[in-house]
């Protein structure tokens, strides 16, 4: 791992230093990660709430709160295109600190603007783009500071705790933002989603780890257009990352497409009550809370390169029986197996992905590796959300998940399968290999 070389030892000393040493890092592992609970946990509690505002404050049309999505994802992308090269070339703790206080700017503004009778459409249009690029910033810096602050064989532990924080802090936070939306209204829950973004910045910023220096560009070399697409084409150069690619935005982008047609499914094919829907949708992220706790485990006996091939695979398998389920109680437990499976794999693959990424990819490319992935999520999701809208309108419902079932069981194509052999360091900066 790229870090700070060990100081000399010194007779009499060393064990003390190395204990210091050992110390200062758990530290800084429970730092990083309770900034990291902070901010989830606040944006599952503010989740969905610029809509809701844009709604119930606001009387904004249909396809207002249509493009409002759209434009945090598309615009917001866009806009943290450029920032790519910057952070890459720069300390990643600074940029980490600053996406957190621009995303607790951005979003206070929101119920300050609303006490003073100014709150608009525009402004929220404004505040979802720049959350957007703020947290794709805020993603391309902390993988790599993460990557200095844990050691290789730490890794994926310390991805397993995070992936374990985010379904925990998905599954909680959202009914409790739902529960001050009744209660009061969505400025709530945004003002808590600021403060939580303001808490976090304080976290990282009182993390001891000394980040060692970025990498060095060669100014005479520097051309802006081949910085900014420099991510891509590292993954298109690199066969194991080249192939988690396709796989994740083919998965992602089924799984984001068929979510609003499985909701239409629930309620208007199989006459499930809301209160039915929740369950279906909130007990299956048990599953994946436990399947990220399985990782590590898995991964010290399977090996990572097993691990990221079986569960990449098996999370593919399970969408098709949810057309099986009948309009009863059955059903409804059928559509939760079948969920619980395939976020048990998810939960497992997902810290196993997030650690073989950050072992392959070289420190001189990580942050730009990082962005580039984010960046084409929030590009090729909302393309195949409206893909499938368009879909179900013309063929139905049924018809429609179906489709996307099987091209989901198409996925495990794109599983790296080569990730199970050793693979060849990068030609340029350091990596520490594959599937360890």
């Amino acid at each position: 791992m790229t870090g700070v070389s060990p100081a000399p030892a010194i007779p009499g000393q060393a064990p003390q230093a190395a204990l210091s040493r050992s110390q200062a890092g758990r530290a800084g592992e429970r730092r990083c990660w309770a900034a990291y609970a902070i901010s989830a946990l606040g944006s599952g509690i503010g989740s969905g709430a610029l809509p809701l505002v844009a709604i119930l404050m606001l009387g904004a049309s249909d396809w207002q709160v249509s493009l409002l999505a759209v434009l945090a994802g598309l615009a917001g992308a866009a806009l943290a295109v450029p920032l790519g090269p910057f952070i890459e070339f720069h300390h990643k703790r600074p940029v980490m600190i600053s996406a957190d206080l621009i995303r607790f700017a951005a979003l206070a503004s929101v119920p300050i603007t609303a006490w003073a009778g100014m709150l608009s459409y525009g402004q929220l249009c404004v505040v979802a783009v720049v959350q957007t690029a703020a947290t794709i910033a805020a993603n391309a810096a902390a993988q790599p500071y993460l990557k200095t602050l844990v050691p290789a064989p730490e890794r994926a532990r310390v991805n397993s705790h995070l992936e374990t924080t985010t379904w925990t802090t998905g599954a909680l936070g959202p009914p409790v933002g739902g529960l001050l939306v009744s209660a009061t209204s969505p400025i709530a829950s945004i003002g808590i989603d600021a403060v939580s973004y303001l808490l976090a910045a304080c976290g990282w910023r009182r993390i001891r780890h000394h980040e060692p220096p970025p990498p060095q560009h060669n100014a005479r070399r520097r051309r802006w257009l081949a910085d900014t697409v420099a991510g891509w084409q590292y993954i298109y150069a690199h066969p194991g990352l080249r192939q988690l690619f396709a796989n994740a935005m083919l998965f992602g982008g089924v799984i984001m497409a068929s979510s609003p047609l499985i909701a239409v499914y629930l309620l208007r094919e199989l006459h499930f009550s809301p209160l039915q829907y929740g369950i279906a949708l909130g007990v299956p992220c048990a599953a994946g809370v436990a399947g990220s706790l399985l990782a590590p485990a898995l991964i010290r006996r399977a090996g990572l390169g097993r691990t990221l091939l079986y569960a990449g695979v098996a999370r593919c398998l399970w969408m098709a029986p949810i057309l099986l389920a009948p309009p009863a109680t059955a059903g409804l437990v059928l559509i939760i197996a079948s969920d619980s499976a395939l976020l048990l794999c998810a939960g497992i693959f997902n810290p196993a992905f997030a650690t073989y990424r950050m072992n392959v990819t070289a420190d001189t490319h990580l942050s730009r590796v990082v962005g580039a992935w984010a960046m084409s999520s929030k590009l090729v999701q909302p393309a195949c959300i409206a893909a499938a809208g368009l879909l179900a309108a013309t063929t139905g419902i049924r018809t429609a998940i179906a489709v996307l079932a099987v091209v989901l069981l198409a996925c495990p194509v794109l599983v790296p399968w080569t990730a199970l052999r050793p693979a060849s360091r990068p030609a340029s900066g350091h990596s520490e290999g594959d599937a360890r």
